[in-house]
């Protein structure tokens, strides 16, 4: 695929892409280092709580309460879709869950040790075991926040972008409820993008809708979904067009990552038909 040639160019020390369809993987760069994921740990995240829901030891409406007891439970669903009030890196909640789309590590956080505590597994030993030894992820590491801290190899990640694209670990209706949109009048900004209203979001994964400026391409389909991190990384679905692409770096996301992924994502979306 000559879009993973552009890669080439970005203004990064170390740079590797995979593009995923049914049929085929392209590649390129070295898919055996590992790199902070930084925030696509949230959708591994995701996936470890939807694979809880699923094997009946979570439930999307629990009610979780927050640190310390202060403030409010959100539910297990309003955590997975930043619907949970608390702030970006804020110990409390500064409003009340439902109201805003307040982008939130904390959230994170506070719902693995849900998923935690309901399995009696560490959340790190859960997530290997629920998601990384099933898609064969062998360098994947779970330790520190659940929200920002996972690393993994581009070899890694393409598994799990392949998962995305067509899930085994969890079933069809499952996958199609993460990727739907949850509460779709809440507003809020996408860090390091701008504000929308409303700012669309499902269970884990960002879902573009008519979101512009944005970090995936002027071709992808207002359907894609996706995840991009601080420290260069980025992965999006887009199931109008059947193809899924993951790129890890190793520079912190500013402006190049505007600059250079949506011309990336829009050469790759180029090398596939039109979508129907």
């Amino acid at each position: 695929m000559r879009a993973l040639e552009l890669i080439d160019t970005w203004p990064v020390p170390v740079a590797a892409a995979a593009v995923v369809d049914a049929a085929q993987t392209w590649s390129r760069g070295p898919d055996d280092q590992a790199m902070r994921l930084a925030s696509i740990s949230k959708l591994i995240t995701a996936w470890a709580t939807l694979i809880a829901v699923e094997d009946g030891s979570v439930d999307l409406e629990a009610p979780v309460a927050p640190r310390n007891d202060a403030g409010h439970p959100a539910s297990v669903r309003q955590l997975l879709c930043h619907a949970g009030g608390y702030s970006f890196d804020g110990a409390v909640q500064i409003t009340s869950p439902g109201r805003n789309r307040i982008y939130s590590n904390t959230g994170y956080e506070v719902l693995a040790a849900f998923v935690a505590a309901r399995t009696g597994i560490p959340f790190s030993d859960y997530a290997r075991e629920a998601v990384f030894e099933p898609l064969g992820m062998t360098t994947a590491v779970a330790t520190g926040s659940p929200a920002k801290d996972f690393r993994a190899t581009l070899g890694d990640m393409t598994a799990f972008a392949r998962e995305l694209l067509r899930p085994r670990l969890i079933a069809p209706t499952t996958a199609a409820e993460a990727t739907t949109v949850q509460f779709p009048l809440l507003s809020g900004v996408l860090p390091g993008v701008g504000r929308f209203d409303p700012n669309p979001w499902g269970l884990g994964p960002e879902i573009r809708g008519t979101k512009q400026p944005h970090w995936t391409g002027t071709m992808n389909s207002p359907r894609t979904f996706g995840h991009f991190g601080g420290s260069g990384t980025f992965l999006w679905v887009d199931p109008a067009r059947g193809v899924s692409c993951v790129a890890l770096a190793k520079r912190e996301f500013t402006a190049w990552g505007m600059q250079y992924w949506p011309a990336f994502s829009d050469a790759v979306l180029a090398e596939y038909p039109p979508a129907s």
